[in-house]
């Protein structure tokens, strides 16, 4: 019986890993299907955002963010306490031709100015440009009250952009119905859907606040969260992170652009260091 060569195999094997590797990069620089990229990179470059919002892509890096938690334009999306509409203009002509958009505003009467201000703008906003945001269903996340962001089971990606902090401060019953939103969250989407979470990261788990009245709230707590409510971490990312942050501001995370809560007091200091240190995690629903 003649002997087998070990070098064809081997040689076979070093040729296959490089195939899997060039697999695994490519799918890496191509998550997103060609159309979904296109229209996205439309709504990001669209004539409706202000030079204002440009400036922060930057910082917020919306198409890098939505291209790791999978985002599709034939998706179903829910926006959690979209504010004054900043990730809405990127959202809603993305999904306007194949998917469908639920942003889950404030109560109709919220209670703090800020939160009055943001709705303000965000109906505003959509009311002047209806060929853009026409499809936009506005639904309501109020603690512990009105839960149901979209219909049970219909979303497959759920998003919350620098919340979950609000959600533990004493504004919002200092974490006591933190639970609610997780679980709002967990119950309008498919299984297997995504929830993609943003938000202000303070580095150390011994010195958090646990109100997070600086702004700040640990991963780790975020992801005890999300889990407590029975998602699985299917993900993170640290490509809006900021090592020019020091997390110890004056007046936490609004110290930062683009609030600048000292006005004119260091401003160059401030803008030098940029927005906030934020971590991205991407979470699961169980099949």
């Amino acid at each position: 019986m003649p002997t087998l060569s070990l070098i064809a195999p081997t040689r076979f094997a070093q040729w296959s890993v490089l195939v899997v590797l060039a697999l695994a990069a490519l799918s890496a620089d191509a998550r997103m299907d060609k159309q979904s990229r296109s229209d996205l990179n439309a709504a990001i470059s669209g004539p409706h955002r202000s030079d204002e919002a440009r400036a922060r892509d930057i910082y917020r890096k919306p198409f890098e963010t939505l291209d790791f938690l999978g985002f599709r334009s034939d998706m179903t999306v829910v926006e959690i306490w979209p504010g004054g509409g900043w990730y809405t203009q990127i959202l809603g002509p993305a999904l306007r031709k194949r998917g469908k958009l639920y942003a889950a505003q404030f109560s109709l009467n919220p209670p703090s100015g800020y939160q009055r201000r943001a709705l303000g703008s965000f109906l505003t906003m959509l009311g002047k440009e209806p060929d853009l945001y026409g499809d936009v269903v506005i639904t309501h996340l109020d603690l512990p009250y009105a839960l149901q962001v979209a219909p049970p089971a219909s979303a497959d990606m759920v998003l919350t952009f620098r919340n979950v902090h609000n959600w533990v401060m004493p504004s919002n019953g200092s974490g006591k119905n933190v639970h609610l939103a997780f679980q709002a969250m967990f119950d309008a989407l498919k299984p297997g859907g995504v929830l993609g979470v943003v938000d202000h990261n303070w580095p150390d788990p011994a010195t958090e606040d646990p109100l997070a009245k600086n702004g700040y709230i640990i991963i780790e707590r975020t992801i005890r969260l999300a889990q407590d409510a029975g998602f699985v971490l299917a993900g993170r990312s640290d490509i809006l992170s900021n090592p020019r942050d020091d997390h110890q501001h004056p007046k936490g995370v609004w110290t930062l652009p683009p609030s600048m809560a000292l006005g004119d007091k260091d401003a160059q200091k401030y803008r030098e260091i940029g927005e906030s240190d934020r971590f991205l995690l991407k979470f699961q629903k169980p099949q």
